[in-house]
């Protein structure tokens, strides 16, 4: 049985662009899993310091037959392919970072996972993409992604262009 998944991407380091294409195929290519949708690749500013460069975004809709452990080992993996390296700083620049935003209409709070990702609601950097691709969204706990994004202005984000658009 295959659920649908939000998955959101973001880089802002080794060119951005190429980055989230790379990972978009890789998302492709997971096994019992079809890419099914993904927004505009859109700038924000980084979270936390503030001497790094603005980010690409973007959401892909992804429809999955893996577990949520399964899936969150596999985005992992594809972060580390990318040259990601995980340290203590949060919030710090990145080639690569895969999000599981939500995975059907689960809650999940494990100590590797939590979903809905915490803080999405507040993120303009999520919302945005997400209400492109799943503009009548609910989320599982019964909140509309229209109310969502009306208490989250736009501002600080630019939209880029059409995940189709941008070439590797």
């Amino acid at each position: 049985m295959s659920e649908r998944v939000y998955i959101g991407l973001g880089s802002n380091l080794a060119q951005p662009l190429r980055q989230l294409r790379t990972a978009l195929d890789s998302l492709a290519a997971l096994p019992r899993s079809q890419l099914a949708r993904v927004s505009s690749f859109y700038a924000s500013d980084p979270l936390g310091p503030a001497d790094q460069p603005r980010y690409v975004n973007a959401v892909a809709a992804l429809d999955t037959g893996l577990s949520p452990l399964e899936l969150l080992d596999a985005l992992q993996a594809i972060e580390l392919d990318q040259g990601r390296v995980r340290k203590d700083e949060r919030w710090g620049p990145r080639t690569l970072d895969l999000d599981i935003l939500l995975f059907g209409d689960r809650q999940l709070d494990e100590p590797r996972l939590v979903v809905p990702h915490y803080h999405m609601h507040a993120r303009a950097f999520v919302l945005y993409p997400l209400a492109e691709i799943a503009p009548d969204l609910v989320l599982p706990d019964g909140r509309a992604l229209t109310l969502l994004l009306q208490a989250c202005p736009f501002s600080g984000l630019e939209r880029l262009a059409q995940a189709s658009q941008v070439t590797p």
